[in-house]
């Protein structure tokens, strides 16, 4: 089951790579046509579009005119792969006794949630720009997904945050609504101050809708992680693209890349980071 979700999975990241690689800031996105080689508009044939295999096989060259493909196509089909299969797996782990459909549902949702963040990851990397609609979209999952929590809870009985026990320690409510809505107010005051204190120099609205989205979705106390995770990686990303002369001190490095990954950090592995750092500190 989990090798049919890969390749299924695998199909997908394709189709993302379409959407990425074709989207303009300020156009009208197109994904319909026939693919094509970016550098000698050769119209590729089916056995040039196989996910993954048909960049092995080509060695990472286009066969007409053998300029290199960008390695983005195949790490991306494999991401899309890996978020069908661990997303599903992530939640099993996390609720073993509950597989009815509602938990499928659940199931469902955060696979089109980790899709969006890696088309926004990929689009931001390339272009410094969020899509409103990505954002909007991720926004309308985050209601829907509190709206499935509110309706089936069982779930969410034995740790309704993916910092499990330890969320115990900064949680003040057990309503559902509640922690949700308090995450979205949370992560907008955090961002609206970063973007006032720096006079739009140190964030961008398009970070602060992202953030907006990260807060309905993973809810009070998850959003703190977040944060902490996604400024840490960022900041330190920062130092050593300085040290390594890539960027320069006030030169602009995308934000929703390190959020997305922030948020993927706290999803799969939240509760084993703060149980390691408590024991590495001895609380």
């Amino acid at each position: 089951m989990n090798f049919i979700l890969f390749v299924f999975g695998l199909a997908i990241g394709s189709f993302i790579n379409v959407v990425s690689l074709r989207f303009q800031p300020g156009q009208k996105l197109l994904v319909g046509g026939r693919s094509r080689c970016p550098y000698c508009q050769k119209q590729l044939n089916w056995y040039e579009l196989i996910p993954v295999l048909s960049f092995i096989i080509q060695k990472g060259r286009c066969r007409s005119c053998h300029q290199k493909i960008s390695f983005q196509y195949p790490i991306v089909e494999i991401l899309s792969g890996l978020i069908f299969v661990f997303v599903p797996l992530r939640l099993k782990i996390f609720n073993p006794m509950i597989h009815d459909s509602g938990f499928m549902i659940h199931v469902l949702f955060w696979i089109l949630i980790f899709l969006l963040f890696l088309l926004l990851s990929i689009i931001d990397f390339r272009h410094y720009i969020i899509p409103d609609s990505l954002n909007l979209s991720l926004g309308i999952l985050g209601v829907i997904l509190v709206v499935v929590k509110t309706l089936n809870p069982k779930p969410y009985t034995l740790y309704p945050n993916f910092m499990g026990y330890y969320s115990s320690l900064f949680t003040f409510s057990n309503n559902i609504w509640i922690n949700h809505l308090f995450g979205l107010v949370f992560a907008a005051f955090v961002f609206w101050l970063i973007i006032f204190l720096s006079k739009g120099k140190g964030m961008g609205w398009g970070d602060f809708k992202l953030a907006c989205s990260l807060g309905l979705i993973f809810g009070w106390p998850d959003i703190l992680m977040v944060f902490i995770l996604s400024f840490l990686l960022g900041g330190l990303s920062g130092i050593i693209l300085i040290i390594l002369k890539k960027k320069r001190l006030k030169e602009a490095v995308p934000f929703g890349p390190f959020l997305v990954l922030g948020a993927a950090l706290t999803f799969f592995v939240g509760f084993q980071i703060l149980n390691f750092y408590f024991k590495a500190f001895g609380f």
